[in-house]
């Protein structure tokens, strides 16, 4: 198991010749520039060469005219305890997606933990325990947003200040527990709310003994603030149902990799004819029963490109900047000044059709990862896992 040495600065490091800068934000989404500036893991300048302070740098990166985007963000995980998931028996699975260019996670509940508690003390404990736990160890560097925990029927609002009081800031699945009708969610989802927590809600079918089906009126009553794998987690809801969640409700539009790839697409081409994409965000959905999915995020963004008709810049936005901000996270997601320096680096496949890797996107072909940086240190450099890049960034010193 690869650990990340918390505390380690990266100091000065300076990346240069970048052919293409993907800047995370849907409204703006390539940047004008061919230089970073990092210093202690913030970046602090991006620009042209000539016009950034590229002195005395501890490191130095030349990209090779590869293209930069923000560090991915899953926006949906179910992880268990460091670096190993019960679910699979499987070890290494975020260092693997990694390798896939994701460097932020975020918790959707623990709720693989073998014998996971019910009660609500147990599951208190267990959320207060997942979020420390993660806040102190990153595997591989990644950072992973965890203490979700599952609603179970008995809760009362004084549970979720205690929760919050305690650093907890996320709610597992709305539906993974006993909670499943819309009025006794709605009201939990709004005491969550008061004190700054953040709610999804399970939609669609079920998807493991114990859950069961959450239709869309139940989670518009509920109003969770992420919908969450809209197109099912495995089984999504009619089409209809989808249509009508994204029209009437103002929350985020979750698409997952271990979903159903049909309303996927269909749900991102009704998000443009409605002006929403800025709603949409993307996560795995894993370690399922389907398995690790170290490149989901990346085939979640191909899919959408090659089949919705979605640009490929846009389509990378989905899992950086939108999830950043529907996520309320304000240190990742983005390529501007002041935010953590998280990126992946990336080329066209070798031997893919498109001239480039935007156009390698748009015809279907996963890029590849030539180098994941978090917090301005490089974890990984030509990735396991993609096909291998045309070219890779090249570290001078």
């Amino acid at each position: 198991m690869v650990v990340a040495i918390q505390g380690t600065k990266s100091g000065k490091v300076v990346i240069k010749n970048i052919g293409l800068m993907l800047s995370g934000d849907l409204d703006a989404p390539i940047l004008d520039a061919d230089t970073i500036v990092v210093n202690d893991g913030i970046i602090t300048a991006v620009g042209r060469y000539k016009d950034c302070d590229t002195a005395e740098a501890k490191t130095v990166i030349d990209c090779r005219s590869t293209a930069v985007a923000p560090g991915l963000i899953d926006s949906h995980v179910h992880p268990v305890a460091g670096d190993w998931t019960p679910r699979q028996n499987q070890l290494n699975w975020i260092e693997s997606s990694l390798n896939g260019g994701v460097t932020t996670m975020i918790s959707a509940g623990e709720v693989h933990f073998p014998g996971r508690p019910k009660d609500i003390l147990g599951l208190k404990a267990l959320a207060i325990t997942a979020q420390r736990a993660f806040s102190n160890f990153h595997p591989a560097g990644v950072k992973v947003h965890a203490g979700a925990p599952v609603l179970e029927k008995g809760m009362v609002e004084s549970d979720f200040k205690e929760l919050a009081d305690a650093g907890v800031k996320l709610l597992g699945e709305v539906g993974l527990g006993s909670v499943k009708a819309g009025a006794e969610a709605g009201q939990m989802v709004a005491w969550a709310r008061k004190y700054g927590i953040q709610s999804t809600i399970h939609t669609g079918g079920p998807s493991i003994p114990g859950s069961g089906l959450i239709d869309k009126d139940v989670v518009l009553e509920a109003d969770a603030d992420i919908i969450g794998h809209i197109n099912g987690g495995h089984t999504s809801l009619p089409y209809k149902q989808v249509c009508e969640l994204c029209e009437r409700s103002k929350r985020g539009i979750e698409l997952v990799h271990n979903g159903n790839e049909r309303i996927a697409i269909l749900t991102a081409r009704h998000a443009t004819e409605l002006q929403c994409l800025h709603r949409v965000i993307l996560g795995t959905d894993g370690p399922a029963g389907s398995g690790v999915q170290p490149l989901g995020i990346l085939r979640m963004i191909t899919l959408l490109s090659s089949l919705a008709d979605v640009p490929a810049e846009k389509a990378f936005c989905f899992a950086t900047g939108n999830t950043a901000r529907v996520r309320n996270l304000d240190d990742c997601g983005l390529i501007e000044v002041g935010r953590s320096a998280d990126f992946v680096f990336m080329d066209r496949a070798q031997q893919t059709a498109g001239a480039n890797l935007l156009e390698s996107v748009q015809l279907g072909d996963i890029p590849g990862v030539g180098m994941v940086m978090i917090d301005g240190i490089v974890r990984c450099q030509r990735s396991r896992n993609t096909p291998p890049a045309t070219e890779i960034p090249v570290i001078e010193h």
